[in-house]
């Protein structure tokens, strides 16, 4: 996951999506379901599904779960680009999304999202089983009125409970191989919990002045620099906790908590090293939270790469 950070582009009057050319429009609705966030929602889908099967899972279930998959999170986004439309016209990070730059409506935001929310559940539904559909729901509208309506603009802890939407993928998962949820994707869904907030901090550390501009109270705007590194080790321990109990839950080889453990040691140097650099009076950008970030990022892709490689060890 990039960030980059544009200067904002004025423009004299909208420019309606009749007026663009197809493909200018085709890339607006593409870059409405955050395609990155999608990426990292579907690295952690597509392991679990190796651990559920025991080894390597059946072609179709794989494609259908990705392809729903990759519906229900777009819509979840598009969603959330609709509500945020006026933040996001306010924070660098975001001005260059289609609304800010007025290549989509925000009727024609709204549609797409509802009619990507529909599309996914019926064919989760109809090409799996409803038990997936019925998670994928429930992820969506835990995003968009639980974490994008309720929880974002009101409290710091908007991206501690807003996170679950993010962890139901495991479940979906799981759940579109065997029809059932278990102990082993719960455990996964832990690692994805507590990871969510550290990594999304840092984040915000990097871009406290763009959520200040939008009245968004994420923890680095309201907290100390010292209070929000203390949290990252804390959130950090605790995920390098829950990762290596999938080690007896579901009965992995030696090779899943060797690698679980060595990247849970790199996660907490970095964080303790974070920690460092704020008692030794380092601030602002020159503090580098992003260094976190970007670590954090890897750690959960290699995380679930080890679950994918270890059933094929057995």
């Amino acid at each position: 996951m990039t960030v980059v950070i544009n200067r904002p582009v004025r423009t004299s009057a909208p420019v309606g999506p009749g007026r663009r050319p197809f493909g200018a429009l085709v890339r607006a609705y593409v870059a409405l379901t955050k395609p990155r966030i999608i990426e990292l929602l579907l690295i952690t889908t597509l392991p679990v599904m190796f651990l559920a099967a025991g080894g390597l899972p059946p072609l179709w279930p794989v494609i259908a779960t990705l392809a729903g998959g990759m519906l229900s999170a777009g819509s979840a986004n598009a969603l959330n680009c609709y509500i945020d439309r006026d933040i996001d016209a306010k924070m660098r990070r975001t001005r260059r999304r289609p609304l800010p730059m007025v290549q989509v409506t925000p009727r024609e935001t709204l549609v797409f999202g509802v009619t990507l929310a529909v599309a996914s559940t019926l064919f989760l539904g109809l090409a799996l089983n409803w038990l997936a559909a019925g998670m994928s729901v429930f992820a969506i509208c835990f995003y968009v009125f639980v974490y994008s309506l309720l929880l974002k603009r009101r409290t710091t802890q908007n991206v501690v409970w807003g996170g679950i939407a993010g962890c139901m993928p495991v479940m979906i998962g799981w759940s579109a191989l065997t029809g059932r949820l278990d102990w082993t994707p719960l455990v996964l869904f832990l690692v994805v919990f507590f990871w969510t907030p550290p990594h999304t901090w840092t984040l915000a550390m990097r871009y406290r002045d763009d959520y200040a501009a939008a009245n968004v109270p994420m923890l680095p705007v309201v907290a100390t620099e010292r209070r929000v590194a203390i949290e990252v080790i804390v959130y950090t321990w605790v995920t390098v906790a829950c990762s290596l109990a999938l080690w007896p839950v579901a009965h992995t080889t030696l090779f899943y908590p060797v690698v679980a453990a060595v990247l849970g040691a790199v996660s907490l140097l970095e964080a303790y090293r974070l920690l460092g650099r704020v008692r030794r009076g380092v601030t602002g950008a020159v503090l580098k939270p992003m260094r976190y970030f970007h670590l954090s990022n890897a750690y959960l892709a290699l995380l679930f790469l080890a679950v994918a490689i270890d059933p094929l060890l057995h």
